[in-house]
């Protein structure tokens, strides 16, 4: 069972340097100094503050250890969806035979892919610095508690990117697998009493899925999915991921009615993005409901819709061939992506109104990629969703991925976003408490 305390409650305490300082100085002249280099660029960047109520405070710092002012209050401001992609020469924290829990299809390196580039790239904001991922301080912030993957395929993506991450630190133990292709899995770090899971849900909503090609999906809009809603009263962190199973055929359900439907013939066409819109709002209002202002807490993240990068039929040889990111300007966010991304968006800031309104211990936060992941067509398995595609010559037609990403990756980066959200949101608890 969860634990109701606050996740976010037990972070470490630091001192004011600076307070300390100015009690004891008594000399104008020492203050002048201290001032002067205080807010010069070369000023003591080791610098401890007081956590106050107007500051974002972010208790656990970036590869130096330790925060000044100055980075308190760009992360309280930042934006990480704006930015550019930046050569880097650590690479990634793990590789596709240190990691255990990559699946087959994502594991490019593994699988036969003979560039590296893709893997020396770092997301930098505009308005601030994204700290490598730090899987200790992940752990911590998250002892005792539960993390539960919900969604498509991109939500197992996402996770086993994390699960990666962490093993760098400790080790997970698979401990519950059921389901066709192991789509319901759960696993155990003993290191700090924590679990993370993956519910297959690729609607979020009640649904039936498609069985082959040449049928429909059957979505019911105003019932959530009880396969992972059940649990929701032991899960502390729940992340959301749904969009790209929107964009096949299907016929959708709300009430006792047929509202409309997606590409199918004699059906009223609606479209996708409204119905998107409609089954993310049924899911933040069953949490919110089942958790409720007597409920223990939860905080909810929904990644924005990850852009594909088909550039032709997905057995075309080439159809996703890049090996650097787009550069900001060449690549946008347009269409269907961008309205996707927007639909998700607005139903979080609708949802936080309701979580507050009610009065319930949600909190629910976009984790906003799209833009960032637009840029990186050269993330993505291509050919390399199978082992070793051109050992006999190279066909005519190949399978390609160009939706999901190779592991390690760009969405290291999503868990890397959602790691400085978490810690932000620490801040704001400890700074409450203090």
């Amino acid at each position: 069972m969860a634990s109701s305390k606050n996740p976010f409650n037990d972070q470490p305490q630091h001192y004011s340097f600076s307070k300390k300082f100015f009690s004891y100085s008594s000399y104008a002249l020492l203050l002048l100094v201290f001032l002067h280099f205080y807010f010069s660029p070369f000023s003591f960047s080791p610098i401890h503050h007081p956590h106050s109520p107007s500051n974002n405070h972010i208790l656990i710092s970036s590869s130096k250890g330790v925060l000044d002012k100055n980075n308190i209050v760009k992360k309280k401001s930042c934006d990480y969806s704006k930015g550019e992609w930046v050569r880097n020469k650590l690479g990634p924290s793990y590789n596709g035979s240190t990691c255990e829990t990559i699946k087959p299809g994502q594991n490019c390196m593994v699988s036969g892919r003979p560039d590296r580039d893709y893997l020396y790239w770092r997301w930098k904001p505009k308005q601030c610095e994204l700290p490598r991922f730090q899987p200790e301080t992940f752990l911590q912030l998250l002892r005792n508690k539960h993390i539960a993957f919900v969604g498509d395929s991109l939500a197992r993506n996402q996770l086993e990117s994390l699960l990666c991450m962490l093993a760098t630190a400790s080790k997970p133990n698979l401990y519950y697998t059921d389901g066709e292709e192991n789509k319901f899995r759960k696993w155990f770090f003993a290191s700090h009493n924590m679990n993370v899971s993956i519910y297959w849900s690729p609607f979020l909503v009640k649904g039936i899925e498609k069985e082959n090609e040449g049928s429909f999906n059957t979505l019911f809009l105003d019932s959530v999915d009880e396969r992972w809603a059940a649990d929701l009263k032991d899960i502390d962190m729940l992340v959301l991921s749904a969009g790209h199973w929107y964009l096949h055929r299907a016929i959708y359900h709300y009430g006792n009615s047929v509202l409309g439907c997606h590409a199918l013939e004699n059906c009223t066409e609606i479209g996708f993005y409204d119905v998107f819109g409609k089954a993310l709002r049924t899911s933040f209002e069953g949490v919110i409901q089942r958790k409720g202002p007597s409920g223990s807490a939860i905080s909810v993240f929904l990644p924005t819709f990850s852009p594909a990068h088909f550039e032709g039929e997905w057995d075309m040889l080439g159809a996703c061939s890049k090996t650097l990111p787009y550069k900001g300007n060449e690549k946008a966010l347009k269409m269907m992506d961008a309205e996707m991304r927007r639909v998700g968006v607005e139903q979080v800031k609708e949802a936080q109104s309701k979580a507050e309104k009610f009065g319930s211990n949600v909190r629910i936060e976009a984790l906003d990629i799209s833009e960032l992941a637009v840029l990186r067509a050269d993330g993505h398995p291509g050919p390399y969703m199978h082992p070793f595609p051109f050992a006999n010559g190279v066909p005519q037609r190949v399978q390609n991925d160009c939706a999901h990403w190779c592991l390690p990756g760009p969405i290291d980066t999503w868990n890397e976003i959602m790691l400085e959200l978490i810690k932000r949101r620490a801040g704001k608890l400890k700074a409450k408490t203090s």
